[in-house]
């Protein structure tokens, strides 16, 4: 059989990859704090015929080998931890990072990390986030407060009626030496690896850490008009690995016919 059935197959499973992840990405692209995917390939083991620099009968070397690929791959789906575009909600408890940094939440005991900035208040006035997950550290709001402050470097205090402090506290963020190594475990939340390191805690505003934008919300990165280029070219790749073992199997026919 012709190795290029199976080479441009191999080309056509990265394809399906590929459109798989900007499927992924168009689906998010209103997911508050959402980081897109990028596909990236490699290619497969070569079958050496010939080794560059091999020595002739003559004593002279060959300058260029003969080898032949079989085929692609895809080697990774990277997250692309570039910041998305703000939103003003003037909601009291959503909140952006501007710069580095990721909120922390609990969930079952663990802790996992996240760039989606919507908090609410559950029945006994913990902030937490759109699953129900508490912000690390907790912070309670009184019943009595009827204003929350919250500005650039985290410090958060609810305040009643007449402006008086009824609980404050501090929000802090964490971030990593490497963050495209977190574990997406969906649901907006990061887990950490060891390809990321571990979390590296701090306040917003101190040095290597972002601010905080009260009452702002961080959109997803994923940019549509990019996606949906990288949509035409994986189109177009699979139609010519496609091709590719079309032109194969006629080939084959051909060699099928030759005597009759």
């Amino acid at each position: 059989m012709m190795r290029s059935l199976y080479t441009a197959a191999t080309g056509m499973i990265a394809q399906q990859t590929h459109l798989d992840v900007i499927a992924h990405n168009l689906a998010n692209v209103n997911t508050t704090g959402f980081k897109k995917n990028r596909a990236e390939f490699q290619d497969l083991i070569y079958q050496t015929h010939k080794f560059a620099g091999t020595e002739t009968i003559g004593g002279q070397q060959i300058p260029v080998g003969v080898q032949v690929g079989l085929g692609t791959k895809v080697n990774t789906t990277a997250k692309i931890h570039t910041q998305g575009d703000y939103v003003k909600t003037d909601s009291p408890l959503d909140i952006a990072i501007e710069g580095e940094g990721y909120f922390r939440v609990l969930q079952n005991g663990e802790l996992y990390y996240t760039r989606d900035g919507a908090f609410k208040l559950n029945s006994d006035g913990v902030i937490v986030s759109q699953d129900g997950n508490p912000m690390d550290p907790e912070f309670v709001v009184p019943q009595e407060a009827v204003h929350i402050a919250i500005d650039r470097f985290g410090f958060i205090s609810a305040m009643d009626a007449r402006q008086n402090i009824l609980a404050e506290g501090r929000i802090t963020t964490s971030r990593f030496v490497n963050p495209p190594g977190l574990f997406a475990m969906g649901y907006n939340i990061y887990e950490p690896t060891e390809a990321s390191g571990p979390a590296i805690d701090g306040n917003p505003g101190e040095e290597s850490f972002g601010t905080i934008a009260h009452g702002f919300l961080e959109l997803s990165n994923v940019e549509v008009v990019m996606e949906m280029v990288e949509m035409i070219t994986a189109q177009r790749a699979y139609e010519m690995n496609s091709k590719a073992i079309t032109t194969s199997d006629e080939m084959l026919a051909i060699a099928n016919n030759l005597k009759r």
